[in-house]
């Protein structure tokens, strides 16, 4: 292919991905009937308004919070878990590995919706349904089978001498663990954090159906009030869902030096 063949696809990709990103954040400047005469215009005597009513009116900042901590708990959490048994399936010699790696990645093929009952059920009897907690534990388990499918294809590439020499020196699994392994690990786990990030911060099933109180709602239920049965506010959607995505642009913009790398890690077979 070409150069001018590829620079041209890649114009027709960023023309796709810009267009709907200046309306919406375009959008969010103007009123609605500003937005309806000209949708894909400049805002031509741009408002915050839109702004003062999502974080104050909507409460669209409350619901911001309780998706900051679902994901404070969740993310970190499910990196932890994952790495834990990424790094045993690296260690585990011979077919036990191999077993070990495909009982939890097995969980990729189990659609959400089969589990939803049960994990409803049991967070009920444990308290934990309509509680920011319960949400972020579901949102462990439910991702927790593709971060050990990332970080653990990544692990079985690192030579096994790097943990052999480790062990010769006196270290212990659990140092050879935090020494060796995760600081290796860190494209890899960049890479995985960003994905779950995206997956938790985005969830609208599980909140719809474990959030109860108005007070816990997080931020993809909160946008559904900006629908009506009959008309749609577009200019504070829009607004609502530029908010929504700052968080997630500053945690890209945070780890994109390691994303690359993260992309590409665990791409050879071990």
């Amino acid at each position: 292919m070409s150069r001018l063949s590829r620079g041209g696809i890649l114009a027709v990709y960023a023309l796709l991905v810009a267009v709907p990103l200046l309306v919406v954040v375009g959008g969010s400047l103007k009123t609605t009937q500003q937005l309806f005469s000209a949708p894909f215009g400049l805002p031509t005597s741009p408002t915050l308004s839109n702004y003062r009513t999502v974080l104050g009116e909507q409460d669209l900042a409350g619901a911001l919070r309780n998706s900051v901590v679902v994901a404070s708990i969740s993310v970190p959490l499910t990196l932890f878990l994952a790495s834990l048994v990424a790094f045993a399936v690296a260690r585990i010699p011979g077919w036990r590995g191999h077993v070990l790696y495909g009982i939890f990645t097995a969980g990729l093929a189990v659609p959400a919706q089969a589990v939803m009952i049960p994990q409803y059920v049991q967070l009920d009897r444990l308290g934990l349904r309509d509680s920011l907690l319960g949400l972020a534990l579901v949102n462990v388990v439910v991702t927790l089978p593709v971060a050990v499918f990332i970080l653990g294809g990544f692990l079985r590439t690192l030579p096994a001498e790097l943990y052999e020499a480790a062990e010769i020196d006196g270290a212990s699994p659990a140092l050879v663990y935090a020494r060796i392994a995760m600081p290796l690990s860190r494209p890899s786990l960049a890479a995985t954090a960003i994905f779950l990030l995206v997956m938790h911060w985005n969830d609208l099933l599980y909140p719809l159906l474990l959030i109860d109180d108005p007070a816990k709602r997080t931020l993809p239920l909160a946008l559904l009030d900006f629908r009506g049965e009959f008309l749609t506010d577009y200019p504070l959607l829009f607004t609502g869902v530029v908010v929504s995505s700052v968080p997630m642009v500053l945690a890209y913009a945070f780890l994109q030096r390691h994303f690359v790398a993260g992309l590409t890690a665990g791409s050879v077979k071990g």
